[in-house]
């Protein structure tokens, strides 16, 4: 690799929608030092809300095409037709896709696999025979040839890199490189005390209603809880639609028709989410199908002890810091928290390392492993073009 020559890095966010994803782009743009590595410039394509949340840098271009501030559908034609016509005329060397169903075809390629759920036995289920069920194979389709075209593919834990090659076949170049949390997060709870007696102890479970978070099974624990004496509340953080919202309410008419100790609280800004966390003294994370989920990872940092789910990535995550339970079956949620409830040194013991082993989650080193891949990639895939050149055929 000759580091006198600096090359030029595109990056396809158009389809950053979600919390995590928006989470991960702003992390790595905002701790990424091109010098480290060689590049020149970095060129993002988003919708403009998104590139207004990076920050302003020499080496940053920013473009919002019109057809990213449409619908999906023309989201996906600019991307098949428009964005490597783009890429090429701000010279881009190498794309790096942030979503793995891109329509791309720019070469070289790194994708970024941050999307599970068309790939965990038991979750398409969850969804009948519906429009959504044809859209999760729909994205199993595209990412799985997004990923065999592409040069090198980035997973965010070794479950997910294990789950989705047995889908779409062994790949020869991949990295493990995992979400960062923000500073912020940090030992904001480290001054916490445990309620006195008679006073609530406040659970908090960050994350929209969707089917597989399982929500509605939250609400029957903290019940059973309370009918056995544990003056809990629980806060629900995130929005809600369609039969997940729905089950999730039916649950609370059932539990909790009062409005006693249940809240949901709608989508909230980071600064307000460490403001809850700092009052909560159980986090709870229920879902059964994640890729890596940040919101554990803050409640990791945010030195809390964690009731959490015992599915996909998250024993990889949270090791031996949890109490973990099936997240389907209100039962064994309720045990869990009850096991952080009765134990109060347990509990301290489980926050605390929960607390070191998020250390271990930065955005400085996702930005520096997300970039050295990318930049290898493209180095050793010129090497390989040149040992094969025709001039060096004997």
């Amino acid at each position: 690799m000759d580091m006198n020559v600096k090359i030029v890095v595109g990056i396809d966010a158009s389809r950053n929608r979600s919390g995590g994803a928006r989470a991960h782009l702003i992390g790595i743009i905002e701790n990424f030092d091109p010098e480290l590595y060689g590049v020149r410039e970095v060129h993002v394509w988003s919708y403009q809300d998104l590139l207004d949340a990076l920050p302003d840098r020499a080496w940053l271009r920013k473009h919002s095409p019109h057809a990213l501030g449409q619908g999906l559908l023309a989201q996906l034609i600019w991307q098949r037709f428009e964005l490597d016509k783009e890429a090429k005329k701000n010279g881009c060397d190498i794309m790096f896709a942030t979503s793995a169903s891109t329509l791309s075809k720019f070469s070289p390629m790194v994708v970024l696999s941050q999307d599970m759920l068309s790939y965990e036995d038991g979750v398409m289920s969850y969804f009948g025979l519906s429009k959504a069920r044809l859209r999760l194979l729909l994205i199993l389709w595209l990412q799985n040839a997004a990923f065999r075209r592409a040069e090198g593919v980035m997973f965010l834990t070794r479950y997910a890199a294990k789950v989705i090659q047995q889908s779409c076949g062994a790949l020869s170049n991949i990295a493990y490189v995992p979400h960062g949390v923000g500073d912020s997060f940090r030992n904001i709870g480290m001054r916490r005390k445990w309620p006195m007696a008679g006073e609530p102890i406040v659970c908090t479970y960050v994350s929209s209603a969707e089917m597989y978070k399982h929500q509605w099974f939250v609400v029957e624990a903290i019940a059973i809880l309370r009918k056995q004496g544990h003056n809990l509340r629980l806060i629900l953080i995130g929005g809600g639609q369609g039969k997940a919202q729905k089950l999730l309410t039916e649950s609370v008419r059932r539990f909790d028709p009062t409005g006693t100790f249940v809240s949901q609280i709608k989508f909230v800004s980071q600064q307000e989410l460490q403001s809850h966390l700092s009052k909560s003294n159980i986090f709870i994370f229920a879902s059964s199908c994640e890729n890596l989920p940040v919101t554990l990872l803050e409640g990791m940092a945010a030195g809390l002890p964690i009731a959490c789910s015992d599915r996909g990535p998250m024993p990889e995550v949270l090791e031996d810091s949890g109490i973990y339970f099936d997240p389907e079956n209100p039962s064994s949620i309720a045990r869990a928290i009850e096991q952080l409830l009765v134990d109060p040194n347990g509990r301290e013991q489980l926050a605390d390392r929960a607390r070191r082993l998020a250390e271990s989650y930065s955005w400085r080193e996702c930005a520096d492993a997300t970039f050295k891949f990318i930049v290898d990639t493209y180095w050793n895939g010129k090497l390989r073009q040149k040992s094969w050149a025709p001039d060096k055929i004997c």
